[in-house]
């Protein structure tokens, strides 16, 4: 799905007129689909009634349209004139031969015969104010919307294109909005619906395909993308029936330390849970006794610690254990220590490792004498390994094309020097801006995760949920997307495909435990299979 501004879809709906596809064709096609929409989400009997708020505008349009639609499929339709419609309005003739009643607002008596219609309904379509508002709300609106919160509103309320009274450009909102449960954008979703405080009223997000000419000038040009489930559906990876553990590749998570083992454990089974064939686990030796109660199915790879965190002289461990990995997460739980700090230099820098293997064990097995290069196979770099990363001058030219890199806004700071804020304020721009610098992917975690390319392409995963706001939830996507990168997926696609997934389980996570301060990263990682699920192409 495309993410435009208020001006990209005017320009878009300029072109596709002047190609062919008129306005009022537009029209047409945002309402039907806007009652495709509903009666597939909704439509429960045969007496589902649904009221539109009808204002003057083309959202207004649209919903009448959608009326006239639904009246079709059997449902009962009523309209609300919140402001006047042009004299002779063709599209309200219309809804009155399907069957449609109407309602003018014009004082007290309207508004208890509004309050029935609102009692009685079983869908309000929102479609009051269109993409075009900006504020300040108009003080007869703002009374309105104002009255009608106060009043029992249907059960269901579907915001057509956007819902009336937020800013779709800046995401502000008016100090009163008509919460959605379903916002039904025509054609691209609006920049501003993914912006607070208006997404606090968006709901799910529907796009509207308007069947616009595929090589409309403006499409081009846009570089934001909102990732949606049909993305996810066509880019997880397929699991053939002939398939063996080699087929979906080994992931290498070299995570932990003393103080933080769970790390550890949630990324190297979330690689798991995504798919990957096999995990090797790079852990301080320490760590070994606890770790392997929890994941009996990962191989492990004990690296020389000092105190229980990673030791620089752990590099030629982890690099002569590099055979048929296809991935490697590093960061996870490391901890700040500068000898990890020392490893992780060493390891970019692409320490050697010995031809002839010396001793007994995970460690002797590893002491190799320095003789040739060993390259990286693709990086995930995550937490404190990011942290690591700016103590090495130009690292970004010495990760393995196309890493990952998964921050917090937090950690983003400390990679970009800016201030928190100021990553906040612009979150696409500025993980695009970095992406294109770093020449690598930038996943910047945060509500409305934002996945940027080295090309500029910017994605947004439209999902903002407190139960994702709590320790260990990071690690867990980190392991999603290793676990996706070691199956053979593009860098990209494995971010977009990871964010989503992992933002879907956050979400599932709340039905589980029941609140979303009760969402521990453990609970997201059990939700996981079931966000799988959805996805299940079966055997190829």
């Amino acid at each position: 799905m495309r993410l435009v501004t208020v001006a990209e879809m005017r320009a878009i709906e300029k072109e596709g007129n002047a190609r062919g596809v008129s306005y009022a064709e537009m029209m047409e096609r945002a309402g039907t689909g806007v009652a495709r929409i509903v009666h597939e989400l909704f439509n429960r009997s045969a007496h589902d009634t649904v009221t539109a708020l009808v204002g003057t505008g083309n959202n207004g349009g649209d919903a009448l349209v959608a009326l006239e639609a639904l009246a079709s499929l059997g449902w009962r339709a009523r309209a609300i004139l919140v402001r006047p419609r042009p004299e002779g309005d063709s599209l309200i003739n219309r809804v009155e031969l399907a069957g449609g009643e109407f309602l003018t607002l014009n004082g007290n008596s309207s508004w208890n015969e509004l309050e029935t219609w609102m009692h009685t309904s079983d869908v309000l379509l929102d479609g009051i104010l269109g993409t075009g508002f900006q504020l300040p709300l108009k003080p007869e609106l703002e009374g309105i919307l104002s009255r009608l919160l106060e009043i029992i509103l249907p059960p269901h309320i579907v915001a057509v294109d956007c819902p009336s009274g937020v800013d779709c450009d800046s995401g502000e909102a008016a100090p009163v909005v008509l919460p959605a449960e379903v916002t039904i954008c025509m054609e691209a979703v609006k920049v501003g619906l993914l912006r607070f405080p208006a997404n606090n009223f968006v709901g799910r997000l529907e796009v509207v395909d308007l069947g616009l000419p595929s090589d409309i000038e403006v499409f081009q040009s846009i570089k934001t993308f909102v990732v949606s489930a049909q993305d996810v559906e066509r880019d997880i990876p397929v699991r053939p029936k002939d398939a063996h553990k080699g087929t979906f590749g080994t992931a290498m998570v070299v995570a932990g330390s003393v103080n933080f083992t769970g790390a550890a454990a949630l990324a190297g089974e979330a690689a798991y849970r995504i798919g990957a064939g096999l995990v090797r686990m790079a852990v301080p030796g320490p760590l070994h006794a606890v770790l392997s109660g929890l994941l009996p199915e990962v191989t492990w790879v004990l690296l020389p610690h000092e105190m229980g965190m990673i030791a620089e002289e752990a590099a030629d461990v982890f690099l002569s254990s590099l055979e048929r990995v296809t991935a490697v997460l590093i960061g996870p739980g490391l901890g700040l220590e500068q000898t990890t700090t020392r490893f992780i230099q060493r390891i970019l820098a692409g320490t050697q490792a010995e031809s002839k293997r010396e001793g007994l064990g995970f460690l002797g097995s590893a002491r190799r004498k320095l003789h040739e290069i060993i390259g990286l196979p693709p990086c995930v770099i995550d937490a404190d390994g990011l942290k690591h990363l700016v103590h090495l001058p130009d690292w970004f030219n010495k990760l393995p094309a196309e890493s990952i890199l998964t921050p917090h806004p937090g950690e983003m700071s400390v990679l970009t020097g800016l201030e928190i804020g100021e990553i906040q304020a612009d979150r696409i721009e500025i993980a695009r801006k970095f992406a294109v610098k770093w020449g690598h992917v930038v996943v910047l975690k945060g509500a409305m995760t934002v996945i940027a390319s080295p090309e500029g392409n910017a994605y947004v995963v439209p999902v903002a949920t407190a139960a994702l706001a709590r320790a260990g939830t990071g690690d867990v996507l980190a392991g999603l997307i290793v676990g996706l990168r070691a199956q053979g997926v593009s860098a990209v696609t494995s971010a977009k495909v990871g964010a989503w997934i992992h933002a879907q389980a956050g979400l599932a996570a709340i039905d589980l435990v029941g609140h979303p301060a009760s969402v521990l990263a453990g609970d997201v990682l059990a939700a996981v299979p079931e966000i799988m699920r959805r996805f299940d192409h079966g055997s190829s």
